[in-house]
């Protein structure tokens, strides 16, 4: 068990002490998180029950709607629960397990982003060969990957982070557990350990961002390579979706990590993490399913089949 001798709980300030104001935040989230939870759900469902959803591409799209469900339950509910009770006291070892899970699962989106770059890639590069390199079991392989990943890289910022000490405070200035805030409020040194981090993020976006790049940057060079204009209107809306999930997930990140007035604005960062936590995993499964003719069909046999099974 996790022991830290100068604190056993944490208060959690929230984004603000007006009770209107967390009445509506609490409405947004609730909705955001039912929405999120709904719609991943729904994706996940569709891709074990339509035979035309067994391919490559929807199997790291279930995955990743997998990911995109235990990123978002890690902190919302909680938050939801300290609007609800007005308890805003959490302990030392929610606090971690919180930062575990949702560092965990912030950082294996991006590795299986770029796992899910490459499947666009090998679909449209090169397409005679798709089902002998995509295989199930390379698909399998990169997922586990994927998680192994980003164990490895929140290992050693987290094993720091146990060791810090709260001597002064236990106020955490943000609506969960979080390191910048946690860092903040240390009394040991934390040097070290906020470089360890930054190496660690860096490492990550860089290594993830350039498998992106390059994936597209052949994939956009085949699709202007392709005869005719259908050809080329069909290949570009496979990748469309994944397109715009990766530039809000990296768009997002790269402003909360490598802009300095985020990290001193306080309430700009507790806004855009909420953001982040909230209106990105209820957003991915629409921008999927409104893209995607494939997701519409399949979602619409479903409520076919639905309600012919209720009319029964």
């Amino acid at each position: 068990m996790m022991r830290n001798h100068t604190v056993t709980t944490f208060i959690l300030l929230g984004l603000t002490d007006d009770p209107q104001l967390q009445v509506l935040i609490f409405i947004f989230l609730f909705l955001t998180y039912m929405l999120s939870v709904t719609g991943n759900l729904t994706i996940i469902t569709l891709t074990f029950v339509d035979s035309h959803l067994k391919t490559p591409m929807y199997f790291f799209l279930k995955n990743f709607s997998f990911l995109e469900i235990s990123f978002t339950s890690a902190c919302v509910p909680r938050y939801l629960y300290n609007i609800a009770t007005g308890d805003n006291v959490i302990t030392y070892n929610a606090c971690a397990s919180q930062v575990f899970f949702t560092d965990l699962c912030g950082v294996t989106e991006f590795f299986l982003l770029a796992a899910m770059s490459y499947d666009r890639y090998v679909a449209i590069c090169k397409p005679l060969h798709y089902v002998t390199i995509m295989s199930s079991r390379v698909c399998r392989n990169l997922i586990i990957c994927c998680w192994m990943a980003g164990l490895c890289v929140i290992i050693p910022p987290l094993s720091l982070g146990l060791n810090l000490k709260f001597c002064d405070s236990n106020v955490i200035d943000h609506f969960g557990c979080d390191a910048f805030p946690l860092v903040k409020i240390a009394c040991s040194d934390t040097w070290f350990m906020e470089q360890t981090v930054i190496i660690c993020a860096v490492l990550t976006l860089n290594m993830t961002l350039t498998c992106v790049v390059l994936s597209y940057a052949h994939i956009i060079k085949t699709i202007f390579r392709l005869p005719s204009k259908q050809q080329r209107k069909k290949a570009f809306s496979t990748c469309s979706s994944h397109m715009i999930v990766v530039s809000i997930t990296y768009g997002t990140c790269i402003f909360i990590y490598m802009n300095p007035t985020a990290k001193e604005e306080v309430t700009i960062n507790k806004v855009v993490s909420l953001l982040i936590s909230s209106i990105s995993p209820s957003l991915n499964p629409f921008i999927y399913t409104l893209r995607n003719d494939q997701v519409k069909k399949a979602l619409k046999n479903s409520i076919k089949r639905m309600a012919l099974f209720s009319a029964k």
